[in-house]
């Protein structure tokens, strides 16, 4: 995924301002940031949920697989199976455990139970959930912990076979525990998925970040391999966030 001269308003409001920076296939990229920088903006620009915002206004390209995707031609439901979205809270639907999971492959025409139940097994396993509810699919997914809540929205993400996973913030309302779990699984799933993070915590970012993109408002100030811009940054903005003397 490649991002360039990517701008954004909200209004008269010029949050993003030139952004350039490619994504790396396969790695965990983090954004981080200041609260307001435009962390969970350039985020929502990849997947077009700027779109639904009334007084956003976008300008330049996002390429995946050299197609730019905010070109009027692409089909918006056809680009979000393409990305998986986990979002600060965990949003399961008003449905099971097994319903939720199984909900995207029904929309896109898998009708066979049997095929369903392997879907919905494969990825509670993924997402590290199976032992935990497989005695209790049919069970409202709103019973479950917050923590597994996330963890069922990983796995609901995953039935439809993205080839890119977002999350912001995803880990924020969690207790450590399901924290440790979500970024277990998704220093996992790099193997097989792209994978592009907000988060603000800069121990998370230590823990689970291959590349690092550093965003202070509105631009893009700095992005290169973890430890590079976490251990060695270049820019004097950038070595003052990462020491903790700008917030």
């Amino acid at each position: 995924m490649s991002v360039r001269h990517l701008n954004v308003w909200y209004g008269p409001d010029h949050v993003l301002k030139d952004i350039c920076v490619d994504i790396p296939n396969n790695q965990i990229t983090t954004i981080i940031g200041p609260s307001g920088c435009g962390k969970t903006t350039l985020l929502k620009s990849f997947n077009r949920l700027l779109d639904i915002t009334d007084s956003a206004r976008v300008e330049g390209e996002v390429l995946i697989d050299g197609v730019n995707i905010l070109s009027p031609e692409v089909d918006e439901t056809e680009l979000r199976t393409r990305m998986g979205l986990l979002a600060q809270r965990p949003s399961p639907l008003p449905m099971s455990i097994f319903d939720n999971v199984a909900f995207g492959p029904r929309v896109h025409g898998t009708k066979n139970r049997n095929r369903l139940a392997a879907i919905v097994e494969a990825n509670l396993r993924i997402a590290g959930l199976w032992d935990e509810v497989k005695d209790r699919l049919s069970a409202p997914a709103g019973r479950l912990s917050i923590g597994q809540q996330q963890r069922l929205c990983l796995a609901r993400a995953l039935a439809v076979e993205p080839e890119i996973l977002l999350g912001d913030e995803l880990t924020s309302a969690l207790d450590p525990r399901s924290t440790k779990h979500i970024e277990e699984r998704l220093k996992e799933l790099k193997t097989s998925y792209t994978i592009v993070v907000v988060t603000h915590i800069l121990r998370q970012a230590r823990r689970l970040a291959d590349y690092v993109v550093f965003m202070y408002g509105g631009e893009l100030i700095e992005h290169g391999p973890a430890r590079a811009v976490l251990e060695e940054p270049r820019h004097e903005l950038t070595r003052q966030y990462v020491m903790g003397i700008i917030s």
